[in-house]
């Protein structure tokens, strides 16, 4: 099958280079030494689901003729890709590989005449080098879209993916995405401090922070009527759980987490975007906490302050220790 992957970075790296291994002809659109290396030396994947190089044909915007794309840039730049490769786009499967809650809305008003339908990589990759990613834990990935029955569209992607790496077709995907912004609480530390997610979580200081942050955006999804989606060992029941529950117990789902992430080191893409120099999707991933709970009228204190480390993190290029960043949140948490 004819596929296209915009944004050929950590997620979106793997899942061509998964598709090229199960012998689609793949086409990903990557910029400066990321494609220059891409073209001479293949996209190299190595880690949890093996080592492959991937001989795909690369380009700063798709250029074949696709019959299926992958959108898997960082949430802030997803419009202007849709913009840059709307001639391919139009008229066929679209599937948005991101995080935070607005993705698939802005693809599904931005391309009226495609089948836009969303996925949640619960996967962790790491961008090493240019031309080079690395699984570093093993998980499913979730498609679907809307709050019913996953659309045809969502079961047939997650047929064709599912012959490369483990895909589920889901309903509830609104649910889901709610779930998996709870996921992705855990990757403001790590771009806080420049430790690990494992460091992190493993630190009870920076572990009873990382807690109350969820249990803030729980109650936000909660109090927005949202019924979470089960992932990874995560359910409606469990997090309602959470966020009726003392700090002490809510501990359980970091810790749960820590586990499933295994020995490997997983930086977290905010922490990997800090690295690189690029800016973070931390406005898409706790900020987005932050939106919903300002449209109930209500404040996320505890979100906020963490966007604004993660902010002042991006501009001044110094990590925190965990001392500082539990003095600086004490009066929240």
């Amino acid at each position: 099958m004819r596929i296209g992957v915009i944004g050929a970075g950590a997620v979106g790296g793997t899942i061509a280079a998964l598709l090229d291994r199960a012998e689609n002809s793949v086409q990903v659109t990557a910029r400066g030494a990321h494609l220059d290396n891409i073209r001479s030396g293949g996209l190299r994947l190595s880690g949890a689901w093996g080592d492959h190089v991937a001989r795909v044909d690369a380009a700063e915007k798709l250029t074949a003729n696709p019959e299926l794309v992958f959108i898997a840039t960082k949430a802030q730049d997803a419009a202007a890709a849709i913009r840059e490769n709307r001639a391919s786009l139009e008229g066929i499967p679209v599937v948005v590989v991101q995080n935070g809650l607005a993705g698939l809305d802005q693809a599904q008003t931005m391309l009226p005449g495609s089948s836009c339908v969303g996925a949640l990589a619960l996967f962790a990759a790491s961008y090493l080098s240019p031309g080079t990613v690395e699984v570093t834990t093993a998980a499913n990935t979730y498609i679907g879209a809307g709050s019913g029955r996953a659309p045809e569209t969502a079961v047939a992607v997650a047929k064709i993916l599912d012959a490369a790496m483990p895909t589920i077709a889901v309903d509830n995907f609104v649910g889901c995405q709610w779930t998996k912004l709870i996921v992705n609480q855990i990757n403001a530390m790590p771009a806080i401090t420049g430790m690990s997610a494992q460091d992190t979580l493993g630190d009870a200081r920076l572990r009873r922070i990382i807690t109350a942050s969820m249990r803030e955006a729980i109650r936000v999804g909660f109090d927005a009527g949202v019924r979470y989606g089960s992932l990874q060992g995560l359910t409606n029941a469990l997090l309602r759980f959470v966020a009726s529950s003392p700090l002490w117990a809510g501990q359980l789902i970091p810790l749960m987490m820590r586990r499933r992430m295994g020995e490997t080191p997983n930086p977290g893409s905010t922490l990997q975007s800090i690295r690189r120099g690029q800016a973070t999707e931390i406005d898409y991933l706790n900020g987005a906490v932050v939106g919903e709970a300002a449209q109930l009228g209500r404040d996320a204190p505890i979100n906020s302050a963490l966007v604004d480390l993660v902010h002042e993190v991006e501009r001044t290029r110094n990590f925190l220790n965990a001392e500082t960043v539990s003095s600086r949140m004490r009066a929240l948490v």
